[in-house]
């Protein structure tokens, strides 16, 4: 089952090793790499590099630019030549790094980039994380894409890094939803991954989560259970009750979600399943209650609120 849990996060990253320094000149076709120690880290770098991706930093771009930079184009001469940097202007934890060659390139390329900071790596206030240079005109053209994708994934990387920390020394993992910004998905999740939590479903078709509206629709938890079963899927359940936990673990569930249950009520419903199906919590929880129920011993505990309410990471771009 917890090969199934993870099912998205195993083709979203991969473990090979630290992630290294990046830096690029002419674009991203010629790179030197300049190794740094993140133990224990994933490597996500290869996997910012997807089809679905350059779709979405694309159609950023489009958006923005249009019929073309209007203000760039009148006020900064086609030929000037200059340098840049991105700044953290707070202690946060980077993500989305790895999609500046892919903005650049799209724009014709620049003369030299040099990323300091991987995603998954912390960076403190003021710290520089990534230093481009090449035309101005480029440089300014990008600006907003560039920190509109910075600000969010690292906002999202941040926020599960203090979650991730918050259940440090319990058995329990923290794990994101499908409660992303349309579109983005991939990118949120990568982010999340980059904080330290594990990536849940990638989508509806990559595990079985019986909700309480396939419940209802199936009639019942029984019925939903049975039908479900000849996937040959293991089978999560969702639980708003003591009676419906008591159901579905006389029906076999393998997992267990329970659905806003107060701490109090986890820790006996933990006592109560006696290690017969996984449990993971889910519901309101924050980075103030997320502890207490992780000390419960339950095995996983969802938040929505790794990606659908991450503020923003403060960065900004600064010509030099």
């Amino acid at each position: 089952m917890a090969q199934t849990l993870v099912s998205a996060a195993s083709r979203l990253v991969s473990t090979r090793g630290p992630t290294p320094r990046q830096e690029c000149r002419g674009g991203t076709q010629e790179c030197v790499r300049h190794k740094f120690d993140l133990t224990g880290m994933v490597t996500l770098a290869p996997m910012w590099h997807h089809p679905d991706i350059s779709k979405v930093i694309r159609s950023a771009l489009a958006e923005d630019i249009g019929a073309g930079d209007i203000t760039t184009e009148a006020c900064v001469p086609a030929e000037s030549r200059g340098q840049g940097i991105f700044l953290a202007r707070e202690e946060l934890v980077v993500a989305g790094v790895e999609l500046l060659p892919q903005i650049y390139d799209e724009l014709g390329g620049v003369d030299r980039l040099q990323i300091l900071h991987a995603s998954g790596e912390a960076a403190p206030e003021n710290e520089v994380i990534a230093r481009v240079e090449g035309r101005l005109r480029t440089l300014l053209t990008a600006e907003r894409v560039a920190l509109n994708f910075l600000q969010r994934l690292s906002g999202v990387a941040t926020l599960a890094r203090r979650f991730s920390e918050a259940v440090r020394g319990t058995r329990c993992q923290v794990l994101d939803t499908r409660k992303t910004t349309p579109g983005l998905r991939r990118l949120e999740k990568l982010a999340v991954a980059a904080g330290g939590a594990t990536n849940h479903r990638f989508g509806l078709f990559d595990a079985i989560l019986i909700k309480n509206n396939h419940i209802a629709a199936a009639g019942g938890i029984r019925q939903a259970i049975e039908r479900a079963r000849r996937s040959g899927q293991p089978v999560e359940v969702e639980v708003r009750t003591q009676a419906e936990l008591d159901e579905a673990l006389a029906c076999g569930a393998d997992h267990l979600l329970l659905d806003n249950f107060s701490v109090d009520e986890v820790a006996r419903a933990v006592r109560r399943i006696a290690g017969r199906a996984r449990v993971e919590v889910s519901g309101g929880v924050t980075l103030e209650t997320v502890r207490a129920y992780a000390e419960t011993g339950v095995d996983f505990v969802s938040a929505g609120a790794l990606t659908h309410s991450a503020p923003a990471a403060d960065l900004s771009f600064r010509v030099v």
